[in-house]
């Protein structure tokens, strides 16, 4: 059959373009063991690079004796601090404006910061040589809780900045204290909370996590003296941003650097920021001329690399007998460990949590956030979410339920009176963001009706009946989370990295076969970039996905884009991608109006060609202009067809969901089961039902992960007690539930094709569904509220302070 006498389904199916459950198209390699991944690299005469780090939480370097350890057959170089300030390499900037040191100088501010860097011919040589180089420490005291680190008599941990009274986001009230962020209305808040008829407050404490990433960090430097190219390949989540920095810091003009990322196992954002690792590696490749590959274990990993949350959150939240609120207030202190290395591109150093207010209606509402310094490991990443988005959906949806016991009304009912209704949209909220489409009613009715809400509350009920009269000794806990997550980072207003703007890229080449290549600003970690993208552009070019490569993570061809977190690929990049596309078809219009000998306004678009207006039989298909755009285009126009489109967004995008979860708490043992998980999301236009599905799941057991079990963990001497998989909670197929999926479409008015991202909502919606139903397994009894992660011990001791366990 050819493509003449194919129906318009028919040729809309061989695309494989938006909406298709296209395969993705990545895993052929995965799955057979060919992916290639930073350790698979081996150059030739390559070095192996390896950190000693500090056993104390903080302490004063006195000395280091490196000989030992350069007297070891195959060790090449041990560089310290001493040997980097020569280079001024011996401090780095971060990417929220603090400065990070690259090898301790001095003095180390964490369990686990680098002191020193040995280069050895191989790894384990490298290993040893780490036992060998002696550092002589003075103990100090640590400081570990947030809410010390601006005492009076609180100690100075970063000397380095004693004396300074501003730092890269205003003035600074104490030796500890690096910014102060405030937003909204503090005296119309003030004033609504002292006139409402109901106020509920709770302490929330988002817990310190990690993303630990299947793949640890690493990178292979390899400097060039000859031509004066350096190359770097690494596990970079922003690879022309790490390129921009790396000239920041190093002096090499930027177009002599080359920044690769290859496969990538996980990123999660732990992937954003810049590490010594990627620094020493460069700067040990400079001095030996010779390649040098770093790479970290599991618990350096988990140790020294960029943690999530730490956010200790006080809320007020004000509201009619009725339910309706009328005011939201919160403080928060927001520990930064050692160095404020937070990996936020945005304007405020808070990143989005100002999107607190979540999917309701509030009138009026004030925040402050403070940050701190702490002696425990630097950074502050979008853990599966985008820039302290999740924070801020659990502090709502956690005060929410609040508010509901408080009122002795169901938590469903207090969400369905406070939602923005569908005609209020696009919705400026209380604090600013203007929300830009969504119908959250029929998306929490769909949700409620699935699971048959009520008749849940009514089993509940019996439960409870039952439990009092020693007929079980598990309670049923339900638990419902509406959120509204802020995506899509990238409007220049609102967010930048170092000053360049959160805009992204696509360049498109279409060759004269019709086949076509795509290079985009973006890299992808497992979200199926190369399907995706490649579906937005058979629905925008007519051309077929299976013929059309997208390809990432290479400066030297990538166009400069802002790179993957926080679910900006498909509002930003996804735009971009669409935007050179049409580019691409409107000059294909122009060269199918001249092979027709037509006006180009007398020809409409039809799946893959251009037809001419009621004569549907005069057409020319996309592979037919593809050629003859390389022979016979129009006079004055010239050859070939490739675009490229820089797109700046105009507003973020906001996707949401409704999620319920049930679950069992055995009172005697604390063991929570899952027993049922409904995830229902709204991101607009959906390009790949499997793919959506697959991010769901992923992010919804990272949820569980974050809700049930992780946290990191120090003690009063600042060791992390918890550096290792066998002490730090990663569900497997054994505590994972299974997961019902569901959606709704709400497309945004402002992005090209209508998407608004899902890959950070589940975890978004998800960790807060958990956390609201095993408190809710105890609300009955008069609990509030218990702190996270809901883990066993932490179930069981609060069934015992309820005196529900057994003797």
């Amino acid at each position: 059959m050819t493509t003449e006498t194919q129906s318009t389904e028919e040729r809309t199916q061989k695309l494989e373009g938006l909406g298709t459950r296209r395969k993705r198209v990545e895993d052929v390699r995965f799955t057979q063991g060919k992916g290639n991944y930073i350790d698979d690299f081996k150059l030739s005469g390559m070095l192996f690079g390896a950190f000693v780090r500090s056993p104390y939480g903080h302490a004063r370097v006195k000395s280091i004796n490196k000989e030992g350890a350069l007297a070891l057959p195959g060790v090449r170089a041990v560089l310290t601090a001493e040997d980097l300030k020569p280079l001024k390499l011996h401090w780095m900037p971060t990417l929220a404006g603090d400065v990070q040191a690259v090898l301790a100088d001095e003095k180390v501010l964490f369990q686990g910061q680098e002191v020193a860097f040995v280069v050895a011919e191989d790894r384990y040589v490298a290993a040893d040589a780490v036992d060998l180089v002696e550092v002589e420490y003075e103990d100090l005291p640590a400081l570990v809780d947030p809410n010390q680190s601006m005492a009076a008599a609180a100690l100075v941990l970063r000397d380095d900045l004693q004396g300074k009274t501003s730092g890269a986001h205003g003035p600074r009230k104490h030796h500890n204290h690096i910014f102060t962020w405030e937003v909204g209305d503090a005296e119309g808040t003030a004033r609504a909370i002292s006139d409402a008829q109901v106020v509920a407050t709770e302490r929330i404490v988002y817990q310190r996590v990690h993303p630990c990433p299947l793949e640890t960090c690493g990178c292979v430097a390899s400097m060039d003296k000859v031509n004066g190219h350096l190359t770097v390949w690494g596990t970079f989540q922003a690879p022309h941003a790490v390129r921009t920095v790396a000239s920041l810091i190093s002096g090499i003009p930027e177009h002599k650097i080359r920044i690769v990322s290859p496969d990538i196992g996980g990123g999660f954002g732990n992937k954003v920021g810049v590490y010594p690792g990627y620094i020493c590696s460069i700067v040990g490749s400079i001095v030996l001329g010779v390649p040098v590959k770093w790479v970290e274990d599991r618990m350096e990993n988990l140790q020294a690399t960029a943690f999530a949350r730490d956010y200790h959150m006080n809320g007020e939240i004000a509201a009619t007998q009725d339910g309706r609120v009328t005011a939201l207030r919160v403080h928060v202190l927001a520990d930064h460990g050692a160095f404020d290395a937070c990996a936020d591109p945005t304007k405020y150093p808070a990143g989005f949590f100002s999107i607190c207010t979540g999917s309701y209606d509030i009138p009026v509402a004030h925040v402050t956030v403070e940050g701190v310094y702490t002696n425990k490991a630097p950074g502050g990443v979008a853990y599966r979410c985008s820039f302290r988005v999740t924070e801020a959906s659990y502090f709502i949806e956690r005060m929410i339920d609040v508010l509901a016991r408080k009122l002795d009304m169901d938590p469903a009912e207090v969400r369905r009176r406070n939602l923005i209704r569908k005609e209020q949209f696009p919705y400026t909220s209380a604090l600013g963001w203007e929300y830009d489409s969504g119908d959250y009613l029929t998306a929490l009715d769909k949700a409620l009706n699935t699971v048959g809400y009520a008749s849940l509350r009514d089993e509940q009920r019996r439960n409870r009946e039952a439990f009092a009269r020693g007929e079980t000794r598990k309670l049923m806990g339900i638990g419902v989370s509406f959120f509204t997550e802020i995506v899509g980072a990238g409007p220049i207003k609102n967010c930048d990295i170092l000053g360049l703007g959160m805009f992204d890229s696509c360049e498109i080449r279409v060759h004269p076969t019709g086949s076509v290549i795509a290079r985009l600003g973006t890299i992808s970690q497992g979200q199926g970039h190369a399907t995706t993208f490649a579906q937005i552009l058979a629905s925008e070019l007519g051309i077929p996905a299976e013929n059309i490569t997208v390809e990432e993570g290479d400066t030297d061809t990538a166009p400069y884009g802002l790179g993957t977190y926080g679910s900006r690929s498909t509002p930003v990049a996804g735009a971009a991608t669409a935007m050179a596309g049409r580019k691409i078809r409107a000059k294909a219009q122009m060269i199918a109006a001249h092979l027709l000998e037509v006006h180009d306004d007398d020809l409409e678009w039809d799946v893959d060609r251009f037809r001419v207006k009621g004569v549907p039989e005069l057409s020319k298909t996309m592979t037919e202009l593809a050629f003859a755009a390389y022979n016979n285009v129009p006079p004055g126009m010239e050859p070939g067809l490739e675009a490229v489109s820089y797109y700046d967004p105009p507003n973020m995008t906001y996707p949401f969901g409704a999620y319920v979860c049930v679950v069992d708490v055995d009172v005697d043992s604390g063991v929570t089961e899952i027993r049922r998980f409904y995830a229902l999301d709204d991101c607009g236009t959906r390009i790949n039902p499997m793919i959506i599905e697959g991010q769901v799941h992923g992010g919804l057991t990272e949820a569980l992960a974050i809700a049930m079990g992780q946290e990191m963990a120090y003690d009063a001497s600042g060791n992390l007690t918890n550096a290792s998989l066998l002490d730090f909670f990663l569900p497997t197929a054994v505590e994972t539930p299974s997961w019902e999926t569901d959606f709704t479409t709400t497309p945004s008015p402002h992005h090209p094709i209508g998407a608004k991202g899902v890959g950070e909502s589940p975890n978004v919606g998800g960790v807060s569904a958990f956390s609201n139903a095993v408190n809710d397994a105890f609300a009955h009894l008069g609990l509030t509220h218990t702190q996270m992660p809901h883990d066993h011990w932490r179930v069981w001791k609060t069934a015992e302070r309820l005196g529900l366990t057994s003797a």
